[in-house]
């Protein structure tokens, strides 16, 4: 009997990660090339990030996928940033460039695409968070050319810093369901399986059937968010969307392959 002996060795870094489905896909994907690697999931709390840089130097780690709350923080301790990673300011992806770390972002690309066939109904839109994703998010929008971006986040000045940097308005958390929006994308970890599940990000009075709901939370596959803006009869992008642009990103940067998108959303939605 054949025994599996992989020969490089991949994870994705977080905290918490426990609704992680990234394993799922880059084992998945590593299958379907033939390529001998695993992908394990490495849960690191933010105090850790350092040591953990210092592993993935130490031992034949070949990349890693980050996610919250390291997006930023990452930066700190690796070599090199490419161009997608400097002009989003947050790190998702890291790889070996000879002896040096590299730090690059696919996020931008997994939130535009799924939006692509919407972009021109979109003029106004309202992103909540002010982490790494919601940079992401930014770029992502803007490389749509929609033209007037709000930001809105629980720590306002997260939100405010956010705005300066990136040249857009900045909405009051208390005010955010206020007005009308084209679009409102969900970058925070509300309504995410967990402690979390029960919350809705956004106040719906005033949505309608003129507006597209984009969660980038993807499990539970129907947050409540998405729920609620059913019932609001939005059109509704779900985050598994993001994930899968994102991942398949992840996995042609990290081995030169492209994998089935069709494949992988089937993957994905049978195990959710």
């Amino acid at each position: 009997m054949d025994v599996f002996k992989p020969e490089k060795l991949f994870g994705i870094i977080g905290h918490p990660l426990g609704h992680t489905m990234s394993p799922l896909l880059h084992n998945w994907g590593f299958a379907e090339h033939k390529i001998p690697a695993v992908y394990m999931a490495w849960p690191t709390e933010p105090e850790k990030i350092e040591s953990f840089i210092q592993t993935f130097r130490n031992l034949p780690i070949s990349g890693a996928s980050v996610t919250i709350p390291h997006k930023l923080s990452v930066m700190d301790y690796i070599d090199q940033l490419t161009e997608r990673a400097k002009s989003v300011g947050a790190v998702n992806t890291l790889y070996w460039e000879g002896d040096k770390i590299v730090g690059d972002n696919t996020d931008a690309a997994g939130v535009s695409e799924p939006l692509r066939p919407y972009s021109d109904r979109v003029n106004k839109a309202l992103l909540i968070g002010a982490g790494g994703a919601a940079r992401a998010a930014i770029t992502g929008l803007k490389a749509l050319g929609i033209k007037e971006i709000c930001v809105t986040n629980r720590t306002a000045y997260k939100a405010e810093d956010l705005a300066d940097e990136f040249k857009i308005s900045f909405i009051d958390w208390n005010a955010r369901g206020d007005q009308h929006f084209d679009l409102i994308m969900n970058s925070t970890s509300l309504g995410m399986s967990g402690k979390f599940q029960q919350i809705n990000p956004m106040i719906m009075d005033n949505q309608n059937a003129n507006t597209i709901v984009y969660d980038l939370v993807y499990n539970p596959m129907e947050t409540i968010f998405i729920k609620e803006a059913k019932t609001k009869g939005c059109t509704v992008i779900h985050g598994i969307e993001m994930f899968i642009h994102q991942g398949l990103e992840q996995f042609r940067i990290w081995t030169g392959k492209r994998l089935d998108e069709g494949k992988a959303r089937g993957l994905l939605l049978a195990q959710l």
